[in-house]
């Protein structure tokens, strides 16, 4: 297998003075794996062009370790359309980068440059190319016998409990002169944190600030609001989404607090900076201005709690969402259920089987894999899980909107493709799937998961005794506004997501 590796992933692997966990993670499966790492010869020449001489003195030393490509695969009519957009020579770098791969001259590409990924969309080949979370997504799923980066469940912890000199912190402390301080004086504040043989992997700190707060050092200056800061936050890459698990962390707060908007100051200086600002746009974060201290400018991202829902882009406006659309409810197996949606666990299933993170666990991206007759599922539609378990067991616990419907599936492969990183399935059981009804080949849902109802959970005996449904559904069933409504009212669901 050729991984062909971009030029700043390289650079911040190799220069001496860079500590980079993400990075160090994925050339920890490249070299277990024994994958050939590949360096484009043009990406010899963006090195040259660092800044930081010493970065560039280092890779020529280092750069023996890659195979260097000694060859470049021609143009085609497809790569000379999109030359014709490059406007500066890394554009012009990016794009013969990439059609290596487009080419079938390497494997793949791992890059975090979101133009790389845009015109891997427009060519066709996106499904070649991976971020560095991604990545580590496939290596995981492709090779569970490997799977020893395990890592305990997010937890609220104390400040005063966790260790201020675990290396994840060293970048907060070279951003802000007084973050030791700041730190130690939170010890008595709760924090939300994932740890992993004794080291941090993520950590979030959150604040309520009422209308009275200062902001005289953000640019342009906000109006008075109820507003929910993102006061820290950080996450390494593992594989295992926590990005997504600690945004449901934040929104869950954000309507807890009634907040009228969410925001975060964050310096934009390095990779893993720049793909928290990329998770948070994709969120509807927008960018607002600037925050001026004497450790510099950050830039400053905002988003409204509570924004009018987006039917065809739904995390956009996640977690709001609409009535004024289609109800389904739909089955989901015990088996699978709270590997799914661990926070609709119920009383008698022990969370000590559910501590360790996978990437289905915590994404609120999710998808469902059915063979239902109704397959007219639209963007923002609402659908209800029932998990089965006949008269008294089988209890509807869950909400989710849809994104998407998937059914023009190529084969196989591609079925597992768009499957994998968010079922509760893996490859075999993917194609057990796939292939176990051949007249009958399943279609994908995919859909942001949005609130698990309390404890105790409405079953099918006080479903049929109130004459809402009679029967469990066996696929996607559509519901009237009036069973949705009274299934949310026994179900004692939080309804502040649904905005009309």
């Amino acid at each position: 297998m050729r991984i062909l590796i971009d030029t700043n992933i390289i650079i911040h692997r190799e220069a001496s003075r860079i500590v980079n966990e993400d990075i160090g993670l994925l050339f920890n499966w490249l070299d277990r794996l024994r994958y050939e790492k590949c360096v484009h010869p043009l990406s010899i020449e963006e090195i040259s062009t660092h800044q930081d001489e010493q970065v560039v003195n280092t890779m020529k030393i280092k750069i023996a370790n890659y195979n260097l490509l000694k060859t470049e695969s021609p143009d085609d009519a497809q790569i000379q359309q999109i030359r014709a957009t490059d406007s500066t020579r890394n554009d012009f770098i990016d794009t013969s980068i990439l059609k290596e791969v487009y080419n079938n001259r390497v494997d793949y590409l791992i890059t975090e440059d979101r133009g790389i990924h845009r015109k891997a969309r427009i060519l066709g080949c996106s499904e070649k190319i991976f971020k560095i979370d991604a990545f580590l997504e496939k290596c995981i799923a492709e090779n569970p016998e490997l799977k020893d980066y395990r890592v305990l469940a997010v937890k609220k912890e104390y400040f005063g409990n966790i260790n201020l000199d675990d290396e994840f912190f060293d970048s907060f402390k070279e951003d802000y002169n007084e973050f030791a301080d700041w730190f130690n004086r939170k010890a008595d504040n709760i924090s939300y944190i994932c740890v992993t043989d004794d080291s941090v992997k993520a950590f979030l700190y959150l604040k309520q600030e009422g209308q009275e707060e200062n902001y005289d050092n953000i640019a342009p200056r906000f109006p008075r609001k109820n507003r929910l800061k993102i006061g820290t936050f950080k996450v390494t890459s593992t594989g295992y989404k926590l990005g997504e698990r600690f945004l449901k962390i934040i929104f869950d707060n954000a309507l807890q607090f009634n907040v009228d908007e969410i925001y975060v100051t964050i310096f934009n200086k390095r990779d893993e900076q720049l793909r928290l600002i990329y998770l948070l746009e994709d969120w509807g974060f927008t960018h607002w201005g600037e925050k001026t201290t004497e450790n510099g400018t950050e830039q400053v991202y905002v988003r409204e709690c509570k924004p009018a829902p987006n039917l065809t882009a739904p995390k956009l406006s996640f977690p709001s969402v609409s009535r004024r659309t289609s109800k389904w409810i739909v089955p989901i197996y015990p088996e699978y259920h709270t590997e799914l949606f661990p926070d609709s666990i119920l009383n008698n299933e022990s969370p000590n089987d559910f501590t360790e993170n996978e990437p289905y666990r915590n994404a609120i991206k999710k998808v469902y894999i059915s063979r239902s007759f109704n397959r007219n599922l639209s963007g923002g539609d609402l659908v209800l899980f029932y998990r089965t378990g006949g008269h008294y067991a089988g209890v509807v616990s869950t909400i989710g909107v849809v994104e998407n419907v998937v059914t023009d599936i190529r084969d196989e492969n591609h079925f597992i493709e768009i499957c994998r990183k968010r079922s509760v399935f893996d490859n075999a059981g993917l194609r057990a799937f796939w292939n176990y009804r051949r007249n009958n080949r399943p279609f994908i849902v995919n859909f942001l998961y949005l609130d698990s109802f309390p404890m105790p959970k409405v079953n099918l005996a006080r479903l049929r005794a109130l004459n809402i449904i009679q029967n469990a559904p066996r696929g996607f069933e559509p519901l009237t506004n009036e069973q949705f409504n009274e299934i949310l009212n026994l179900a004692r669901a939080n309804e502040s997501y649904i905005i009309d």
